[in-house]
């Protein structure tokens, strides 16, 4: 078993040279990096941000004008027949964004690219927002009714957006499944390794990974894991609806607690941030390219603004009308960026164990779970907080971990519908999650091995989806600024298609006469 889970990992070592290379282009031609300014910038972070801030200027700002508008829906109780509440969807497209790159992305930008990384994360995601916004009103324009569900996203309105030609819908559909169950493993890893950590930490005995506890850890896991999935996309909601609420808050009082132990360090943390920004220092390479693609290259990872990889959740939400979804959906980006890579940001940075010489940072730079935790221990006030440094890191990443897990599934599960409207295929893609791809994940734990080089997988899949989405939304924002207009000029009534000239299966006028507040 040990020889094939190696052999599977060397396999997808030629994705991370494919990664590198689509990342930086075309920033490897002289002829291009030779351009002042421009010249620091990869087609794929142009394409972000170009976009972005091309939504950002034709929908007047959205991500600030309606911002207290997604605010009043989401604290607007509604019970739903159809699909699940805009809340459940906000926190279930959380789920995916608030995951293991909030820690692992954010500490990996600022440990390669210094503490400026941060400040293009913020600016990426403010833009971001604006792109969130046209990917979930489009997502809620072509959504579609499959039993008391609602399903969409990318895979539908892509399809739309060309013409109807099924075979779009179809090539993505696979490509999501494809992407998904690869990093299942992955986060799967990183449950299980957190988790261990911490019952080693409480215990003070460090478990040997062929241990029985380790074999108890791993059928928790998937038991757990199945229970959920295996209730559907309701059942799933209601856990993130409970779970999401309680990390962030966790994670943030947390963090303002070491704000507030650390109070004198707060303008270190903005200085560092803002300078390093443009001059980074020479432990970071001194370049200011290398923060600026970290820094959007990890938010990206964190928020997926603009990967159209949490379309989905946008899709499944019972509104009465579509721009309703993406004033939430630009929220998720907020709270993901803003708030908790925020937190995460600054405990890195107000850290600063590259600055401390008890630590080698040429050795601990390259484990992103152990810069996370010393930075932790630096800040908090004495040795006796050191093991519940410990324990409060790796849960915290446990915990973002299992919940991506859980909103990757059921991100499956929706664009299988793209591929097959049967149970018998939704119930395969759970099978297949929960027995094969997420046991795979804890076998490389028992085995002692570490799959990096599927991690390259979900960086090369990345890119290839913001390659299909980002073109697709601009081609189809011109539907998405119709249905703005309308939702302006009608005050935001029960919306039919056919006012902005747009034929779909839901948003029919016995939708809209139907509808009750």
């Amino acid at each position: 078993m040990e020889s094939i889970l190696v052999g599977v990992n060397n396999f997808f070592a030629i994705f991370s040279k494919i990664s590198s290379f689509l990342w930086s282009f075309p920033t490897q031609f002289s002829g291009w990096k030779s351009i002042p300014v421009l010249g620091q910038f990869t087609l794929l972070v142009l394409l972000l941000l170009g976009a972005g801030i091309w939504f950002t200027i034709k929908t007047g700002f959205v991500q600030i004008k309606n911002f207290k508008k997604g605010i009043k829906i989401l604290s607007q109780k509604k019970s739903v027949e159809i699909g699940i509440s805009p809340f459940a969807s906000f926190m279930l497209s959380s789920a995916m964004r608030i995951g293991a790159g909030n820690i692992t992305g954010v500490t990996g930008a600022i440990a390669v690219g210094g503490p400026g990384a941060l400040f293009w994360m913020w600016l990426s995601a403010f833009f971001g927002m604006a792109t969130a916004f046209v990917e979930a009103t489009l997502s809620q324009i072509f959504k579609e009714r499959k039993g008391d569900e609602y399903v969409g996203g990318l895979t539908h309105y892509a399809e739309k957006i060309f013409r109807n030609k099924h075979w779009v819908g179809i090539s993505i559909a696979i490509a999501f499944l494809f992407y998904r169950l690869l990093s299942m493993p992955v986060h799967t890893f990183h449950v299980f390794t957190a988790v261990g950590t911490v019952i080693s930490t409480v215990t003070g005995h460090v478990a040997s990974r062929t241990s029985v506890v380790y074999y108890v850890l791993a059928l928790v896991i998937v038991i757990s894991l199945a229970f959920i999935v295996f209730g559907g996309i309701k059942r799933v909601t209601r856990f993130t609806d409970k779970m999401v609420p309680v990390m962030a808050i966790g994670y943030t009082l947390m963090v303002l607690f070491l704000i507030a132990v650390n109070f004198n360090r707060i303008p270190d943390f903005f200085v560092a941030v803002f300078k390093g920004a443009f001059t980074p220092d020479a432990i970071f390479g001194g370049m200011f390219g290398v923060a600026l693609i970290q820094g959007i290259k990890r938010g990206l990872l964190s928020n997926e603004a603009g990967m159209g990889t949490t379309s989905m959740a946008a899709a499944s939400a019972d509104t009465k009308h579509p721009c309703e979804q993406g004033f939430v959906q630009a929220l998720s980006v907020f709270l993901d960026t803003f708030i908790i890579c925020s937190m995460t940001g600054f405990v890195i940075t107000m850290g600063a164990i590259w600055e401390n010489p008890i630590y080698d940072w040429s050795t601990i730079k390259s484990s992103v779970i152990d810069v996370f935790a010393q930075s932790i221990a630096v800040l908090m006030p004495g040795t006796a907080f050191d093991k519940f440094s410990i324990i409060f890191g790796c849960m915290a990443y446990a915990c973002f971990a299992f919940t991506t897990l859980l909103g990757g599934i059921s991100f499956c599960e929706i664009s299988t519908s793209k591929l097959s409207t049967s149970n018998r295929a939704t119930n395969l893609v759970r099978i297949v999650s929960c027995f094969i791809m997420v046991p795979l994940g804890c076998l490389c734990v028992l085995a002692n091995l570490e799959l990096g080089n599927m991690w390259s997988v979900s960086d090369l899949i990345n890119a290839i989806f913001i390659l299909i989405n980002v073109p697709t939304i601009l081609i189809g924002s011109k539907i998405a600024f119709a249905a703005l207009k309308d939702y302006v000029k009608t005050n935001g009534k029960p919306f039919t298609s056919d006012r902005i000239g747009v034929k779909t299966s839901v948003w029919t006028k016995e939708f809209a006469e139907s509808y009750k507040d």
